[in-house]
């Protein structure tokens, strides 16, 4: 099968699945105070809703089974009273199996996601990268994003 990057279907959730668990391993190990760890961000149940939902598109790295995906919202701000009218896609989470790492799976979901936004119609793209994740943000650096915003906490 060649190698392709495509949006999620429901015959996807078990490999999708897969990759939430590690992607929530990489986040417990980070915060554990945080996240729960050895669990999937998402049941089968709200990853077919989310599948279904035209704003929420989820893509895969197929390559004869799911190996990366790129979780994305599309949100836009209209008549706001301060901020501009602005379409946005936001990345929710991109991961990529740990056995396939460093094949550039992660480039190839960033930029067909990047496309995905421009045809879109889309201003940004924005994502958030927990402090930590020292990999992830050199990632999106390497993928040209720069900080927009920082967010802060006091641990009481």
């Amino acid at each position: 099968m060649q190698k392709m990057i495509r949006k999620a279907e429901k015959r996807d959730i078990t490999g999708l699945i897969a990759l939430l668990y590690q992607a929530d391993a990489v986040h417990n190990a980070i915060r554990p105070d945080l996240f729960k760890g050895n669990t999937p961000k998402y049941s089968e149940a709200e990853l077919e809703d989310i599948i279904r939902d035209e704003n929420s598109p989820i893509f895969v790295y197929d390559d004869g089974k799911v190996v990366g995906h790129a979780f994305c919202q599309i949100k836009e701000v209209k008549n706001h009273r301060l901020l501009q009218d602005i379409k946005t896609l936001y990345i929710d989470d991109i991961c990529v199996d740990e056995a396939s790492r460093g094949k550039r799976i992660g480039k190839a979901l960033y930029d067909y996601v990047r496309e995905y936004a421009k045809k879109e119609g889309c201003y940004n793209i924005t994502l958030n990268v927990w402090g930590g994740n020292d990999s992830a943000m050199r990632f999106y650096e390497k993928m040209g994003m720069t900080v927009q915003k920082t967010g802060m906490e006091a641990i009481l």
